[in-house]
């Protein structure tokens, strides 16, 4: 499958900021699953090339502005050529995967991760993830509005409901408790029975001998042709693909506005926010 996306972010300043920097995680990474051609992330009218690789094999750019600024969009647009791998991506970058059993404070397990956790039998650490996929899939409510940014892994397995960021983040929480490297990602996903996850997250976790493996846990699979990886962290406010800072002294308000759709333009999906 052939996706393309555009991906306009908008920053709105009251006052107007004075002295701005950005860092940009925008730029898919070529994998087993997903080929980028096209591709071009632009600030206002500036265009903007990565400036560096980082240890997870991504590119990250920046932007910096001296001016006195009202507003500032950022613009991500381009195709992605996609296929299913049943979501194996294998090894990926120079940093150890032991490096993601480290919790956060988004992501650091509980009672309720705990108990979800001990859910997922299998034999072996690939078994138990699919088990884990399942399980939170069946434990947990997709619903809107009742969880934040700051909402922990923990607090959203007790309540038993959250978006796409909360499932990833109980993933996480459970894979590590149960001693498997697990990590954040943000992307996009491409399901005309779901416009409002254009732009999505989920979970990967390393399993010995196969490399990284996605697990989606709203959907209940593993990240095939319809989904686009961008960038990944521990956490989502590690694997945040947009970062600025700013001269204090001015409100901030976002849009966003994701499309995304097959590249002969049927089925197209779009997302605000």
């Amino acid at each position: 499958m052939r996706l393309a996306i555009e991906h306009v972010t908008t920053y709105r300043y009251a006052p107007a900021a004075q002295g701005l920097a950005l860092r940009l995680r925008l730029y898919p990474m070529a994998t087993v699953q997903q080929r980028p051609g096209r591709w071009e992330v632009r600030v206002n009218d500036d265009i903007i090339h990565p400036l560096l690789t980082t240890g997870f094999g991504e590119g990250e750019g920046m932007w910096f502005s001296r001016r006195t600024d009202e507003a500032v969009t950022i613009t991500v647009s381009g195709e992605v050529a996609t296929e299913d791998r049943a979501g194996v991506l294998g090894q990926m970058g120079r940093a150890r995967p032991a490096i993601f059993l480290r919790d956060t404070a988004l992501t650091e397990p509980g009672d309720a991760v705990a108990a979800l956790a001990a859910k997922a039998e299998g034999d072996g650490p690939l078994a138990r993830m699919h088990a884990l996929n399942e399980v939170l899939h069946e434990a947990l409510d997709y619903r809107q509005g009742v969880t934040a940014s700051d909402t922990t892994a923990e607090q959203a397995a007790a309540l038993g409901a959250g978006v796409c960021q909360d499932f990833a983040h109980v993933f996480i929480a459970a894979a590590r408790h149960l001693g498997v490297p697990a990590r954040y990602v943000v992307g996009y996903l491409h399901g005309s029975e779901a416009p409002e996850l254009a732009s999505h997250a989920w979970a990967e976790a390393h399993v010995e001998g196969l490399g990284w493996v996605g697990f989606d846990a709203v959907h209940e699979v593993c990240p095939a042709a319809h989904h686009v990886r961008l960038c990944t962290g521990f956490d989502a406010a590690d694997a945040a693909p947009i970062r600025g800072t700013m001269l204090p002294g001015s409100d901030e308000e976002m849009s966003v506005e994701v499309t995304i759709g097959p590249v002969d333009g049927s089925q197209s999906q779009s997302q605000s926010q």
